[in-house]
């Protein structure tokens, strides 16, 4: 298990790594879990916490991308198609299937039998048949706030909802089970090429004097996503583009689907989804132009561009700025395409590349972190063609081998959040389980009150404060800080 973090110099101590995989989001965590899983010794580092970055403010969907059968890439869609379905059966208490119903408009594209033909490929490449056609009346029924202007039916499908910050942790606690080792808040400064051998210099971020070390691996993986390039050796490929969402209360705006609208400006898809007791509207796509350090925010435009869409299509709702309980910015490392594109046409495929011995890789889907492990090991050379080309094949391969015991409804996408003593017992499972570091890493990431709480769980800090000081040693002075610096994150980012 992941356990409580460990002193910096105990890494060191462990002699050459096989593997120091450099980055704590999803794709770090999958190729820390596929190279452990192959008995190799393997250590991941995160400068800041895990899923800090792109894996904690996702869309939050296991899905296989319509638009990306309607741009040509059937290869991505099969198989996010196929980790989606392998992830429902492994893992059904993170990933959820839900349905989908997109509203089908008179002299709108696409049309239903368009939609009809997009869907019977989609269910067929992941192996089901879970798409249907709902009459108006049907619809009009299932959401009597929907706009009924042209309004002719909707296509209902399905695909998967998840926490993704739980599940960079769920993956990471397989990893640590498998033998692999894991510290947050340690940051790569520097890599060399020393022979057969890399020589790193990495840094304690959570300590007032920053204390340095050199640890050796034999493998080296830049999974840093947005940063990739800091590390790669190589000229830059990372295009960061930000998505927004908004969190409205479920009161406010009440859907038991994933509605799938589009916005009547530029007719991109936007989803509103019931997440873990509130809805949530997303996502925008805007070239992101600010420091990578920084934590990052939604603007007010992004806020009216989501309100637009919402109720353009729900206007009966009559949301406002009032409504939005929290807003969460995320930045996704896309790889430029060199072509000027529009943000939202760029290809969402990954890259795998190397330089100097270190094997690079950003890009890609939350679904696909598996098989984006796999292209990494192979290029590695820690995987020959054969066992890669199976590995990716195999629909009946489990991946989770190991059971976690958490809480009750801990990693739940759906249903809302916990209070009581079931929230205790969250809280005291993931500051003995999950190292925690900091008060943000507890509420933002573990249990996602900041984003779900109209006070961002500002009334719950009492309650939290004594665990806290038990399992993490904060006395009165820390425990202050910590909530100085998680109010000012909530308001420069998330308010």
């Amino acid at each position: 298990m992941l356990g409580q973090r460990r002193a910096l110099p105990e890494l060191a101590a462990h002699g050459a790594w096989d593997a120091v995989v450099i980055g704590g989001g999803i794709t770090g965590a999958g190729i820390a879990l596929e190279a452990a899983r192959r008995g190799h010794k393997v250590l991941l580092l995160e400068q800041r916490d895990f899923s800090w970055g792109t894996s904690s403010r996702s869309s939050k969907m296991v899905h296989g991308g319509l638009r990306y059968i309607a741009q040509g890439d059937i290869q991505l869609t099969r198989h996010a198609l196929q980790e989606r379905e392998r992830l429902l059966a492994e893992l059904p208490d993170l990933v959820v299937r839900m349905p989908y119903v997109f509203p089908i408009r008179q002299g709108r594209f696409p049309g239903r039998w368009p939609m009809t033909f997009i869907l019977k490929l989609y269910d067929a490449l992941a192996g089901i048949r879970d798409h249907r056609w709902m009459s108006r009346d049907e619809v009009r029924q299932a959401y009597p706030a929907l706009n009924d202007a042209g309004l002719r039916g909707a296509m209902r499908y399905t695909d998967a909802l998840t926490d993704d910050s739980r599940l960079v942790i769920r993956v990471l606690q397989e990893a640590a089970l498998e033998g692999a080792r894991a510290r947050n808040y340690t940051e790569v400064l520097d890599i060399k090429a020393q022979g057969d051998m890399h020589e790193l210099l990495v840094q304690d971020t959570n300590t007032d004097n920053g204390a340095r070390l050199t640890l050796h691996a034999r493998h080296v993986f830049n999974a840093t996503g947005l940063w990739a390039d800091r590390l790669s050796g190589t000229p830059p490929v990372v295009r960061p583009q930000r998505g927004t969402h908004l969190f409205v209360a479920a009161s406010r705006l009440p859907v038991r689907d994933c509605l799938t609208i589009l916005h009547p400006d530029d007719h991109r898809p936007v989803f509103v989804f019931p997440w873990k007791g509130q809805t949530c509207i997303g996502t925008t796509d805007i070239d992101h132009r600010e420091g990578l350090q920084d934590e990052p925010h939604c603007t007010p435009a992004e806020i009216d561009y989501l309100l637009k869409v919402a109720n353009s299509e729900l206007p009966a709702l009559h949301l406002r700025r009032e409504d939005v309980l929290a807003t969460m910015a995320g930045v996704r490392p896309i790889i430029a395409s060199g072509k000027g594109k529009d943000p939202s046409k760029e290809r969402r495929d990954h890259l795998v590349w190397q330089a100097n011995g270190v094997i690079s890789v950003s890009g890609g889907k939350l679904t696909t972190f598996r098989q984006i492990a796999l292209d990494a090991l192979k290029a590695a050379g820690l995987i020959d063609a054969a066992t890669h080309r199976q590995a990716h094949q195999g629909r009946h391969l489990r991946c989770f081998r190991h059971a976690v015991p958490s809480p009750h409804g801990l990693n739940d996408p759906v249903r809302g959040t916990a209070s009581g003593g079931v929230l205790q017992a969250q809280v005291e499972w993931i500051l003995t389980h999950e190292m925690v570091v900091h008060l943000d890493d507890l509420l933002l990431r573990r249990l996602r009150l900041g984003v779900l709480c109209a006070d961002a769980g500002e009334s719950l800090l009492l309650s939290l404060k004594p665990m806290c000081q038990l399992y993490l040693g904060w006395d009165e002075a820390r425990w202050q800080w910590e909530c100085t610096r998680y109010r000012a994150v909530i308001a420069s980012s998330y308010r």
